[in-house]
């Protein structure tokens, strides 16, 4: 058996503090919009392609279960007729061009020139070392692209390869725990922790009519109450998928120890806290209801 070296639970509260949230700026941020919008690429299409884009001109199949939380009949009005309008390399290069506009005008070209962001970006990418590349798809589809030689291009690099790889790990977890796209999505949203339903019908693809259909199925499997809170088993079902995601998502923190991911978790999250207070993330993005 294999002992952590890490305090508990550290790991994850580095990645949802300084690794996911500095990926994610990207999905919100105009200056993607701006970029795609120039190749033809306008709407949900731009955060869409820009995230699918390692894949290569992939189809809604591919893409359906690379992301998992998506309705497959959403994506198919996007692939693979995206690919028309522009190649994925096309894709790649105006996302990096967004991902350094949009961390210019949220950190400040002094945070981004200091050495602190790049002893971030050097401890993201030690992370990635031990990270893994059989049955995650999104994770070894961005390990092949080249890496940014700017600091804050190769910690946002890094962060998206670490936000990739737990993701990859977590739709196995999902697959284990029994929870369909829809289910996970209901079941993350009454921890509080996931997206408001007003983002998920939004983003995601479904109707009202499905999140209700799922939460019914949710309640007839003991894991949802009348008020749509999580009961006891429901609770307990999510803390083990969490479990599973942690277990499966272990190495890069290992492989960083328990001193590096404590100094990445203090800057990274320094700099993610920037990002938020300077407008990064719609304020009712997450949250119950």
């Amino acid at each position: 058996m294999t002992f952590s070296t890490l305090p508990p639970l550290a790991a994850r509260r580095c990645w949802h503090a300084a690794i996911n949230p500095m990926h994610s700026t990207i999905y919100f941020s105009p200056d993607l919009r701006t970029e795609l919008g120039l190749l033809g690429i306008e709407g949900p299409a731009a955060a869409l392609s820009s995230r699918s884009a390692a894949m290569g001109a992939v189809g809604p199949g591919t893409v359906v279960a690379a992301f998992y939380s998506y309705s497959h009949a959403h994506l198919a009005r996007f692939f693979p007729a995206v690919w028309q309008k522009a190649a994925p390399e096309q894709v790649l290069d105006a996302r990096l061009r967004a991902v350094d506009a949009t961390l210019t005008r949220l950190l400040g070209a002094e945070a981004l020139a200091s050495p602190e962001l790049a002893e971030a970006a050097d401890l993201a990418m030690r992370a990635t070392e031990a990270c893994a590349r059989p049955g995650r798809t999104l994770y070894s589809a961005h390990a092949d692209l080249p890496v940014p030689e700017a600091p804050h291009l190769r910690l946002w690099h890094a962060t998206t390869l670490l936000r990739e790889h737990r993701g990859d790990g977590h739709l196995t977890a999902l697959l284990i725990a029994g929870l369909d796209p829809v289910e996970a999505l209901v079941s993350h949203n009454a921890t509080g922790r996931g997206m408001t339903s007003k983002w998920l019908l939004a983003t995601r693809g479904w109707s009202q009519d499905d999140l209700t259909a799922a939460a019914d199925r949710l309640r007839e499997r003991g894991l949802l109450d009348a008020g749509a809170e999580l009961t006891e088993a429901g609770t307990a079902l999510r803390a083990r998928l969490e479990a599973d995601t942690d277990r499966l998502d272990a190495a890069p923190y290992e492989h960083l120890g328990a001193a590096g991911l404590a100094r990445l978790h203090e800057l990274g999250g320094g700099f993610v806290a920037r990002v938020i207070a300077a407008g990064a993330f719609p304020a009712d993005l997450t949250g119950k209801g």
